[in-house]
């Protein structure tokens, strides 16, 4: 069985995390490799209810904030040339990537 490279990206844009996807696209058609995804991941939603006034006093207001991370996986052969150009991709700000070679 042919070795296989899993790489995970996570962002809070989901404009960059899809731009990342595309390059990523371009170069497995470019290299001739199998490309399995983007598979999108559940969307992570993180809230964090804060309180409007500085003091105790007065009414409880509160302020709540989101922030929601965006998930894909995509899985390619694990070629050599391929990964290399995958590494050399310019990753935006904001954009977590990580590739696990599996077997």
């Amino acid at each position: 069985m042919a070795q296989r490279a899993r790489i995970s990206l996570s962002g809070s844009d989901p404009k960059k995390v899809d731009a990342v996807c595309s390059q990523i696209k371009e170069i497995t058609s470019r290299t001739g490799i199998e490309m399995a995804g983007p598979i999108p991941l559940p969307t992570k939603r993180l809230k964090v209810p804060v309180r409007k006034g500085p003091d105790g006093g007065g009414s409880s207001t509160i302020d709540h904030w989101e922030m929601r991370i965006h998930k894909r996986l995509i899985d390619i052969d694990a070629d050599e040339r391929a990964l290399r150009q995958v590494m050399r991709i310019q990753v935006p700000d904001g954009v977590n990537i990580e590739i696990v070679l599996k077997s």
